[in-house]
């Protein structure tokens, strides 16, 4: 019995030592102690996603696709992707509400009726290669957690795949949840997309 008393301790304790129930996931939280909309504004290609709801599957279907980010009327980050299905070229778009913590946004879906609240956290970036993206909501009675990797280019530097694996763990995911884009035969979106 002692040793898993013992066992109990190192896993259950510190959890419970930081205020936090062991059987809940942390809430996501920034690296960021500041954040410039204008900077991150731009095109941005999704290089890795990670999900609760993706699994091994799921990497055939993914298609590579870019985010681009600007600064709309509102001075309010939109966000519009575009991604390839096949010859089809699906876009779709949202805008952005600042929150009070730097980098942490909800989710407008005003024209989608019945759509699901989201938060989008930026958990980390250095605004000239890469993002870190956090995105969490209730769908029903499941929470859908995603992390996104968005590059400047169609490169992943070995430092910044550490880092996304290593926020992807964090979150309670595995690498089976890790899925990412196929770029075999593919170079970039044409412009009408």
């Amino acid at each position: 019995m002692g040793l898993w008393v013992a066992l109990w301790v190192l896993l259950y304790l510190p959890r419970a030592l930081q205020g936090q129930d062991p059987h809940t996931r942390a809430a996501p939280s920034s690296v960021l102690h500041s954040f410039e909309d204008s900077k991150f504004q731009g095109e941005w290609f999704v290089l890795g996603l990670a999900g609760n709801t993706h699994t091994v599957a799921d990497r055939s279907l993914l298609s590579p696709f870019t985010a681009t980010f600007t600064l709309n009327k509102n001075n309010r980050l939109e966000v519009a992707y575009a991604m390839f299905r096949g010859q089809r070229c699906i876009t779709w778009s949202y805008e952005l509400i600042s929150q009070s913590q730097p980098g942490v946004f909800s989710v407008d879906h005003s024209g989608e009726p019945g759509a699901d609240p989201e938060e989008i956290h930026v958990h980390d970036t250095d605004y000239a290669s890469f993002a870190l993206l956090l995105s969490r909501k209730q769908s029903g009675l499941q929470w859908v957690l995603r992390v996104s990797l968005l590059c400047r280019i169609w490169a992943i530097q070995t430092q910044l795949l550490d880092k996304f694996v290593c926020l992807v763990r964090a979150q309670g995911l595995s690498d089976d949840n890790i899925i990412f884009p196929d770029l075999t035969d593919w170079s970039v979106l044409p412009d009408n997309c």
